[in-house]
């Protein structure tokens, strides 16, 4: 049997606020906001605030890997080393490109064929101190990007998933159906078992045995025949004890969403937290009528050819309350809506109007060198309080969705990043979502956003 991570493990601790600010003075509350430094920064224990458990909905735990609230840290499992900065933003590149080759309109297709033969969009090198995670008798990453679930199902760490002990787990046939499903991620066949394999961007890789057994998140809560990867082999530098699995949430037939669509309504939420000392929620499901209108929703544009990924389209952006008004056109190829990338990418005109107008309301701060494809970044030696403009995102339908401070700086710089062309998808990162409940209603077409969603 898999489990979830029910109330009980220490990974439920939330802070129940975005980080700390300082009231500015009325003529300036509209256009920034005081924060205090340290309230960006992870601390070296969890917070005191527990998560409150989404009243009658199928949820688990979420936290940011590496970090204080992490399950691997809270067990004492063996972990992989904090990434660099380099390393981290170079494994965002290649997730990014990846997903603009996918959606590429003009991409020959010949060229998609043969890419999706060899690479599925998850990026499971990203480093997981910036990718959400729940626990599924391992840990796990939630990845909007790509379909197929898996757990690790050999010794290779402390804790793994072990079939042999569990009376419900069960491997496909390869004349199954749900083996026929695999399309591009099936590997062949070994003593009548379904094998899949699924690569990714940088060569990384998991093998093994398309599989099923229950998957329970508390003990009222569960979906039967849960299907899933039973990894038996992982190559790359991804798979160094700081991930063990990956639960596929993308919009293809393999992933949890669209197994559970009959039951949960084919929608789910997630509350990314600001810090890797906070934890946050996953949520299967959408939620009640009477709580819709606590979000902002904008359309789900989907592609056919790639249903994998969730689009939204951008319309504006603002810094300090005033919307920059950047053309249609600069945003027409619409936003990814990602859990695993850190950083956004918005079109090269979008991104040069949020830069100039983010720099001329930072110039009391002494500039520092770019960090990576970071170019706006600063020194904050010294400062205790730092006055940020605020920043909201303009969706389709006007729906305005004000960033959280955390999901502003990165490392202290401006957490944004211009694509290579105006006609490429942007992504949303995973940093602006800090502290804002995302909604995936896939059956009813929106993507909706809640702030501080504690």
């Amino acid at each position: 049997m898999v489990v979830v991570s029910s109330l009980a493990l220490l990974l439920v601790l939330l802070s129940c606020s975005s980080s700390p600010t300082v009231r500015a003075a009325a003529a300036d509350e509209h256009e920034y906001t005081l924060v205090a430094i340290s309230s960006l920064k992870p601390k070296a224990s969890r917070s005191g605030h527990r998560v409150s458990p989404p009243q009658n909905r199928t949820w688990a735990p979420l936290s940011l890997s590496h970090g204080s609230c992490s399950p691997s840290s809270s067990s004492g499992r063996r972990r992989g080393a904090k990434p660099s900065m380099a390393e981290l933003l170079r494994q965002d590149r290649l997730r990014v490109e990846d997903i603009q080759m996918r959606l590429s309109d003009d991409a020959d297709e010949k060229k998609v064929k043969k890419h999706k033969a060899r690479s599925s969009t998850t990026d499971l090198n990203m480093p997981m101190n910036q990718q959400p995670a729940i626990r599924v008798a391992q840990t796990v990453v939630v990845d909007t990007g790509s379909d197929v679930p898996w757990v690790q199902c050999h010794p290779q760490t402390d804790t793994f998933y072990d079939p042999t002990r569990s009376p419900t787990y069960a491997a496909f046939s390869c004349s199954s159906a749900a083996c026929r499903r695999l399309g591009p991620y099936s590997n062949g066949c070994i003593n009548n078992q379904c094998q899949y394999r699924v690569t990714y961007p940088d060569g990384s890789s998991t093998l093994g045995t398309y599989s099923s057994d229950v998957l329970t998140f508390s003990p009222t809560s569960a979906v039967s025949s849960f299907q899933f990867g039973c990894s038996q082999a992982e190559q790359g530098v991804g798979f160094d004890g700081r991930s063990f699995g990956t639960m596929g949430l993308g919009g293809g037939p393999e992933s949890l969403v669209s197994q559970t669509a009959a039951t949960h309504g084919n929608a789910f939420s997630y509350r990314v937290p600001p810090t890797a000392s906070d934890s946050g929620f996953f949520v299967l499901g959408a939620p009640p009528p009477g709580s819709r209108g606590a979000f902002v929703a904008t359309p789900l544009l989907r592609n056919p050819r790639v249903p994998t990924f969730y689009r939204v389209l951008l319309g504006d952006i603002a810094v300090g309350g005033r919307r920059l008004g950047v053309p249609a056109a600069a945003l027409a190829a619409g936003l990814v809506v990602d859990s695993r990338t850190v950083i956004t990418r918005l079109p090269p005109t979008a991104y040069q109007a949020l830069r100039a107008a983010f720099r001329s309301r930072m110039g009391m701060y002494r500039p520092a060198p770019p960090r990576g494809n970071l170019d706006t970044c600063y020194d904050f030696t010294g400062v205790f309080v730092v006055r940020i403009p605020r920043v909201a995102l303009v969706f389709d339908r006007n729906a305005v969705v004000e960033l959280d401070p955390a999901g502003i700086l990165f490392n202290d710089c401006l957490a944004f990043a211009p694509t290579s062309g105006d006609g490429l998808p942007g992504v949303i990162g995973n940093v602006q979502q800090r502290t804002i409940e995302v909604l995936y209603d896939v059956g009813g077409g929106d993507v909706g956003f809640r702030r501080g969603a504690c």
